[in-house]
């Protein structure tokens, strides 16, 4: 694989300016991708370095409350609808007509959202570890293990706690097998008090939503590691009554942290899946 060079740069969208990772051709079919709590668009680098090298423009943003220059103080300014607006907002900034979307965790939350209200955008779509949020919201109702597995949602909505907790050492053991840099990254993100608690509005703004989650019809790959700590197999199977277009899973053997956990087979499936679905230029 080449080494091919990662830029930042700032891109104003929504009226407000993010930081944002850039790898690949001008001119090759673009990628957005999403990040996820508690990382940045490091935990893209490798996978946009990949893409690249089969000719992939890849542009991944530190999501709002992420990047500084983005960063409300009001959790009624994260809920999943305005999330998905960045998206598309930055894709339009970026010079994206259609584009492929990848996202993990919270950014796969986010992406289902960007499938749900603005599927004409896209020309294929790939989650990673979070099921469609229909599936994901009946789960969280229903199943004992994704009720027990969720218990954090509560605790990560309450005021002031969770953003101490989180200062005192619990970022650390969750960035755990993440590359030197990535870590320096998100410590010098998630650092500062206001970071981390906009990175909590996420949870907060959640709450909120009224999206109308339902049938998809953009090309769908779900990737899910068995042994995720946040996410029960029950959400993962049923989402398959919303799939109505081209559907793929993959179940791996691995934990929550899949894009780095399991490089090879995600990269290698996701590269798969968007050859499948080139743009008709």
């Amino acid at each position: 694989m080449t080494d091919h060079p990662v830029d930042i740069l700032e891109v104003r969208a929504n009226g407000m300016t993010f930081r944002c990772r850039l790898c690949g051709p001008e001119d090759g079919e673009p990628v957005l991708l999403l990040h996820g709590f508690p990382e940045s668009s490091a935990m893209w680098v490798p996978a946009m370095r990949a893409l690249a090298d089969r000719g992939y423009r890849c542009v991944a943003p530190d999501q709002r409350g992420y990047s500084p220059g983005a960063r409300p103080r009001p959790a009624g300014a994260y809920t999943q609808r305005i999330l998905a607006g960045d998206a598309v907002a930055l894709a339009d900034a970026c010079g994206f007509d259609r584009f492929h979307l990848v996202g993990h965790d919270w950014g796969a939350a986010c992406g289902w959202t960007v499938v749900q209200l603005h599927p004409e955008r896209l020309l294929s779509w790939t989650a990673l570890s979070v099921p469609h949020m229909a599936s994901f919201g009946k789960a969280l109702r229903t199943d004992r293990e994704q009720r027990k597995k969720s218990r954090y949602l509560l605790l990560f909505q309450l005021p002031v706690l969770p953003e101490i907790l989180l200062g005192s050492g619990v970022l650390e053991r969750l960035w755990k097998g993440a590359s030197p840099e990535e870590r320096e990254d998100y410590r010098a993100l998630l650092g500062p008090y206001a970071a981390r608690r906009a990175a909590l509005n996420w949870y907060r703004g959640a709450r909120r939503d009224r999206v109308a989650y339902g049938e998809v019809s953009v090309p769908t790959l779900m990737i899910w590691g068995n042994r995720d700590i946040a996410i029960a197999r029950a959400g993962v199977q049923d989402m398959a009554r919303y799939m109505k277009g081209e559907y793929e899973l993959l179940e791996l053997d691995a934990g929550h942290w899949i894009p780095r956990a399991a490089f090879d087979a995600v990269t290698s499936r996701l590269v798969g899946h968007l050859a499948r679905h080139p743009s008709a230029r």
